[in-house]
């Protein structure tokens, strides 16, 4: 008897063989993945931004089972204040433009395309310390609940030290 075992035909032609593709993201990566594929797609939310000299402008651009994606415009000096997301965990993709990000880690510039992915709790400030305005996609999940606010000196402080919870705004 022979051992031997031939496929014949594209076994990927046969859909019960593979596994089924996830409706929507279920893991860092997946959410990551998500954010990128948003942001090469310039021609679904390039029209909808808006720049507002007073506020900072964002629009929900969509939700799904357990997240939510914002879009955001920063113009010059515009920036988020330092507060973290409370149980929320998210990617931030910067769009167009320039962001200064402000932690516990330093300071970095993110240019068009960077990414940074953070866990609850986390605690930061973003800035748009450029001459251009700038634009940036959020992925939440959980959806954006709460952002506490914190002050200053919480980059050095314990939990126990933040400051109060201020409504979500992306």
């Amino acid at each position: 008897m022979n051992s031997d075992v031939e496929i014949a035909g594209d076994p990927l032609a046969v859909p019960h063989l593979l596994p089924p593709v996830p409706a929507h993201p279920t893991t860092v990566a997946g959410f990551a993945g998500l954010a990128r594929t948003i942001a090469a797609d310039r021609a679904g939310w390039a029209p909808l931004v808006r720049y507002d000299a007073t506020t900072r402008w964002y629009h929900r651009l969509r939700t799904g089972p357990g997240y939510e994606v914002w879009l955001l415009s920063w113009v010059p000096g515009q920036g988020s204040g330092l507060h973290d997301h409370g149980p929320s965990s998210g990617v931030l993709t910067v769009l167009d433009g320039e962001l200064t990000e402000r932690s516990a880690s330093g300071k970095r510039t993110l240019g068009p395309g960077a990414q940074r992915v953070f866990a609850p709790g986390y605690v930061h400030e973003v800035v748009n310390d450029a001459l251009e305005p700038a634009v940036s996609l959020h992925v939440y999940f959980p959806g954006l609940t709460e952002m506490p606010m914190h002050s200053p000196h919480a980059l050095a402080c314990s939990p126990a030290d933040r400051e109060e919870t201020a409504p979500a705004v992306p």
